[in-house]
């Protein structure tokens, strides 16, 4: 089975950027990015297939993330720019058959980032 193993998190000033990077042990289908906020439910933010390279963003972000890989490092980045203090939140992971923006389509989960941006 895949293991995911997520990094590049941290706090950042609102307007600045952070690279997340979500490492793969093996290949799945479809890696997608998710953030749980204190209180809500988890959302789901973006996904690539790594055959195609199709990929899908949460409306909010769309323009200001970018999801790619590197098929030679089985890793998968999202790349945020323009943050906003809304954005603040656990980032994960996920590995999946199908590139969906359902969180139970995903099986495999790496264990979270925290992204914090200050206003």
């Amino acid at each position: 089975q895949v293991q995911l193993v997520e990094s590049g998190g941290g706090l950042v000033q609102a307007g600045g950027s952070l690279r997340l990077s979500c490492a793969a042990s093996g290949r799945a289908a479809a890696v997608g990015w998710f953030r749980q906020a204190p209180g809500k439910e988890r959302e789901f933010v973006a996904v690539i297939t790594w055959s195609t390279s199709y990929t899908n963003y949460l409306d909010s972000v769309k323009g200001r993330f970018t999801i790619s890989k590197d098929s030679a490092k089985n890793t998968v980045y999202l790349q945020m720019n323009s943050l906003k203090p809304e954005d603040t939140a656990v980032y994960y992971c996920a590995a999946g058959s199908l590139p969906t923006t359902r969180a139970y389509n995903y099986n495999v989960w790496g264990q979270g980032t925290q992204v914090t941006v200050s206003s």
